[in-house]
């Protein structure tokens, strides 16, 4: 392991803390520590710098039409994973929001890890802020894959967050960390929407604005 940060002890969020709007989550975890378990005991923890958020009734939320094997999660409670492939290569993984019956969810889309797995090719190590800059290279870099769909949130499971250290979030408070609201990114139908979200100057930020 090549270390990048270090961390705090780590709060774990509970799901009725995501059982809200997407548009209120997203900007919430922003900070906030996205921690990958494995059955070998390894953990891997990464900081989330960005997120996206998809409501009911926005046209690029894949529950916009009906609901479908694929996205009956998102109809589920809050605090589930919804795992999906693109282009038939890359995961993204979702954090489920809002209440029973609600399609809604939170696309993580950079990490900022504080170790670069061994797994990842030397290469791409050279550039540890970049290994998870983006959904599908996080889900990558963690082993997130299909398999972890439809899997609950939590300390005894694969996947859990943790809330925003105190230092984080007094920062935040302090102007010495801005989060960016912006437009979302790779959409061809709600890209007017400003329902993206991430860390100011940070350099495992998938795509930024001019700053």
């Amino acid at each position: 392991m090549k270390p990048i940060l270090t961390h705090s002890s780590l709060t774990p969020i509970p799901a009725p803390w995501l059982a809200r709007s997407s548009l209120e989550v997203a900007p919430d975890l922003v900070g906030c520590t996205l921690v990958r378990q494995f059955d070998s005991g390894l953990a891997l923890h990464g900081l989330i710098v960005e997120t996206e958020a998809y409501t009911p009734g926005d046209p690029a939320c894949h529950a916009y039409r009906n609901r479908t094997a694929r996205n009956a999660v998102m109809f589920g409670s809050a605090g589930m994973a919804y795992v999906y492939l693109i282009y038939g290569m890359y995961h993204c993984l979702n954090v489920v929001t809002d209440s029973d019956g609600v399609p809604s969810a939170v696309l993580i889309r950079a990490l900022q890890l504080d170790t670069v797995p061994d797994w990842i090719d030397d290469r791409q190590a050279t550039k540890p802020h970049r290994v998870a800059a983006g959904p599908g290279k996080l889900c990558r870099a963690l082993k997130i894959d299909l398999s972890l769909t439809a899997q609950p949130f939590g300390v005894n499971e694969p996947l859990w967050l943790a809330h925003r250290s105190s230092a984080f979030q007094q920062a935040i408070d302090q102007a010495e960390i801005r989060l960016v609201q912006t437009t979302r990114i790779g959409l061809t139908q709600g890209a007017d929407l400003p329902w993206r979200w991430y860390i100011q100057n940070n350099p495992a930020v998938s795509k930024k604005m001019i700053e």
